[in-house]
């Protein structure tokens, strides 16, 4: 055999993850790691959700940077975003790191009320839209 084997048992440090598998430790960045997305399959998806909506985003390469910021808790995404996000990951606002409450499981009770918060404020922003 010729070339070169790497041995997977011997070497002095492991091997980099790719970039597009890393992610902030923070809910939003291990959500998307949980499943194995990257940023790029988690943008778009919120563009293609958006649109079948009928909402307006930013672009895609806003999108990147904002994924970005996001995902290290240099900032908090809007509620429009909040509730893509909640819908693609199909998690709670709590799950995603969006309430004060993140990290916390809370009662059944604030988990509902929180669930119930995300559908009030998705009807009314649909309603918004087809009016």
């Amino acid at each position: 055999m010729t070339g070169s084997v790497v041995s997977l048992t011997n070497s002095p440090t492991p091997p980099v993850q790719p970039a597009s598998l890393r992610a902030s430790d923070t809910p939003l960045g291990q959500a998307r790691l949980s499943r194995g997305w990257s940023q790029h399959k988690v943008i778009r998806a919120l563009i293609v959700l958006a649109d079948s909506w009928g909402w307006s985003i930013a672009t895609e390469t806003s999108l990147k940077v904002q994924m970005s910021r996001w995902e290290n808790g240099a900032v908090r995404p809007g509620s429009s975003y909040q509730v893509l996000l909640c819908a693609v990951f199909r998690a709670t606002p709590d799950e995603l790191g969006f309430t004060s409450t993140a990290g916390t499981p809370g009662t059944l009770a604030d988990r509902v009320a929180s669930l119930e918060a995300l559908v009030d404020r998705l009807a009314s922003q649909l309603g918004e839209v087809a009016a």
